[in-house]
């Protein structure tokens, strides 16, 4: 119950914070996507299946914001991981610091409600720094997904723009456990997992293809394809 409070209360003091300086200046917006397979750092998250996905974010003209954002999941091969749901809950602060760098830093916590128990519920922090179209960045966590432990991940981002339609995104993640093994099988403790996708905007809406995978094999990920390199289509609106 503690881990489920301590979320709660640090985002309404943080918003509590930022309304008191910012009311007029606040700015809400929304997201809602259908996705062909959640795939998180490389690995699905919806046993290679559709996912719907939305959230929710509240900005203020100081940096500070707060949101939330869920997806559907499904864990099938996975004893103990059986929800449907995944919720996350975060709050930070980003800022531009000078003309073509920004900075990102706040707390992130996955909550999966439907699960027996909380095993797969666990917290982050998370920083980025990007100058241009790269980004660099990590995150950490102290007891990471299915309770394996301190966990760190550091990643790299870039975009290139294809004229005023197209953009094309590489992505590069480096995942590190702390425990042997942990929520992987076949005792695995690090991989890497990389995305390339190309994205357009027509009609109102977002359209993205990327080429998503790991250097995880069968074996490792519940003797699942979950973590095998795959394509995945998504569709995207924001509000």
């Amino acid at each position: 119950m503690l881990k489920k409070v301590l979320p709660a209360a640090l985002a309404a003091s943080v918003l509590a914070g930022a309304t008191a300086t910012s009311v007029q200046a606040a700015e809400i917006s929304a997201n809602v996507a259908l996705t062909s397979d959640y795939r998180f750092r490389g690995i699905s998250q919806s046993d290679e299946s559709i996912a719907l996905q939305g959230g929710f974010d509240l900005g203020f003209d100081n940096g500070i914001y707060v949101g939330t954002w869920g997806s559907s999941v499904d864990f099938d091969s996975a004893d103990g991981f059986d929800g449907s749901l995944e919720l996350d809950y975060y709050v930070g602060w980003g800022m531009d610091i000078g003309e073509n760098s920004a900075i990102d830093v706040g707390y992130l916590y996955y909550d999966y409600p439907g699960d027996d128990g909380d095993e797969g519920d666990y917290q982050e922090l998370y920083g980025s720094f990007s100058f241009h179209d790269f980004t660099v960045g990590m995150a950490y966590s102290d007891d990471y997904y299915g309770e394996t432990d301190t966990f760190f991940y550091y990643y790299a981002d870039y975009s290139l723009g294809l004229g005023e339609t197209f953009t094309l995104d590489f992505h590069v993640g480096f995942n590190d456990l702390d425990e042997d093994g942990g929520f992987l099988s076949n005792e695995e403790d690090s991989y890497t997992d990389y995305s390339v996708a190309l994205s357009a905007s027509w009609l109102t809406a977002d359209f993205s293809v990327a080429y998503v995978g790991t250097t995880l094999d069968e074996k490792d990920v519940f003797d699942t394809d979950w973590g095998e390199d795959t394509v995945v289509f998504t569709i995207s609106k924001s509000m």
